[in-house]
């Protein structure tokens, strides 16, 4: 236990929290990834492939936490692991937001044309990642972290008149 306390700057058991749930979270996206790659495999093909598609995903994620660990003003390890959880529950919830909404003005794919209902699925989607990043971020104590990284996102594709920098 020391030595994940070390590697990840953890000071306070509570800040465990963070690595449990990110195991949780590959383990759980990696079983899922198993069941798609394989239609209702027997259960000890789903075992071997979400080990080592568990394998797979955790070597990939320590390596962007290396390159990303430079470009990421946080204080400590620990909280790379918190921003990675905001990201992916993130990404998530705004698919489960924006797809109803869409359905709910009676935007689908039988009445347009499938370009504009791309297009106008993207547009919500990416509207409401915005909005939830930032709220994740705050839930998850990280909201200037978030803020920031919205804030250049903006400025990137253009928005330059709700943002100054």
């Amino acid at each position: 236990m020391k030595k994940i306390k070390d590697r990840w700057e953890i000071k306070y058991n509570w800040q465990l929290i963070f690595p449990l749930l990110g195991i949780i979270g590959l383990f759980y996206s990696s079983y899922k990834l198993s069941l798609v790659i394989i239609k209702q495999p027997p259960l000890y093909v789903t075992i071997i492939l979400t080990l080592i598609l568990s394998y797979i995903l955790l070597k990939f994620t320590l390596f962007l936490f290396k390159k990303l660990e430079k470009r990421w003003d946080l204080d400590y390890k620990w909280e790379m692991i918190r921003v990675f959880l905001v990201f992916a529950i993130t990404g998530t919830s705004s698919l489960y937001i924006g797809k109803p909404l869409i359905e709910f003005i009676g935007v689908n794919k039988e009445n347009l044309n499938p370009f504009f209902y791309w297009l106008i699925f993207i547009f919500v989607t990416l509207v409401f990642y915005q909005i939830l990043l930032i709220s994740y971020g705050w839930l998850f104590g990280q909201f200037s972290f978030f803020w920031n990284f919205v804030k250049n996102f903006m400025l990137r594709i253009g928005f330059s008149v709700f943002f100054k920098k």
